[in-house]
């Protein structure tokens, strides 16, 4: 087809040829770490580092600061991460809030990782970052009545009064996009291990299991103690809950708590300066 061109147009069109070549080699350069990035290696689990706590939607700490009090009676650096726009908003943007506040928390302590407990909503924040490389900073992940497939609430609220269901309440729909590309491939990305505690008596996340997360260590609440009377509200002040968190963020790899545990973690002792 060129040499049917004119000397000077077939020059022309061989260099407009040569600044394309250059300019999908110069994406395929910058793409390139992007689609091809190793996984990250598994977080050294005998070195529990500071704890980071994310609000669900709504942003409210007041619960979560109660559990970090449980925390740092512990002997655990634990600090609770306001999200933006009281968590309503896009939880995008308040992943990078995430990790934000983990470069921050390094930079204090010095940690190579951080663990981190999610409540409600908090816990797909903390999926969002270490899917979008934070992963490798991560030592632990534990999650508390989240989300992670959606809730039916937030599709009511979307389907009765959209006005009143913003991006973070349309995102946490059970057919949202974002929940869906979260979920399209590896639940639990290598890097930290993965914890989610729920409540079958959750009427917020609904169903309450959409909490369970495939490769994590999934514990429903009345799976240790049957009889356990605990909301989607009481996650993160129940004394029980407490202890379960505890015992998931200590060294070592998570461990599967079940009904000959529900004595000795309701009998535990508050740990001092509580």
């Amino acid at each position: 087809m060129l040499a049917g061109l004119a000397p000077a147009r077939r020059r022309l069109v061989l260099a407009l040829l040569a600044v394309v070549v250059v300019a999908v080699a110069a994406a395929a350069a910058v793409a390139v770490p992007r689609l091809f990035r190793g996984p990250p290696t598994v977080v050294d689990q005998e070195r529990p580092g500071p704890v980071l706590l994310v609000p669900g939607y709504g942003g409210a700490t007041g619960g979560l600061e109660a559990l970090a009090d449980v925390l740092r009676a512990a002997g655990r650096d634990a600090t609770v991460v306001p999200v933006p726009g009281d968590g309503t908003g896009d939880l995008a943007v308040s992943a990078r809030a995430l990790g934000d506040a983990v470069g921050r928390v390094r930079a204090r302590t010095g940690a190579a990782s951080v663990d981190i407990v999610g409540y409600s909503a908090g816990g797909v924040i903390a999926r969002l970052w270490a899917a979008d490389g934070g992963a490798d900073r991560i030592r632990r992940i534990v999650t508390l009545g989240a989300p992670q497939h959606g809730t039916q609430l937030a599709d009511l609220a979307d389907g009765v009064l959209p006005g009143e269901c913003p991006a973070g309440c349309r995102q946490l729909g059970t057919s949202s996009d974002l929940l869906r590309r979260l979920n399209s491939g590896d639940e639990t990305p290598a890097g930290p291990t993965w914890v989610s505690l729920w409540t079958t008596q959750d009427q917020t996340v609904v169903p309450p299991d959409s909490a369970r997360l495939q490769g994590a260590v999934n514990i429903p609440v009345q799976s240790v103690c049957a009889d356990a009377r605990v909301g989607h509200g009481d996650l993160p002040t129940d004394p029980l809950v407490q202890q379960m968190v505890l015992a998931e963020l200590r060294a070592g790899t998570p461990v599967g708590l079940g009904p000959s545990d529900c004595a000795a973690l309701r009998s535990a002792p508050p740990p001092s300066g509580r």
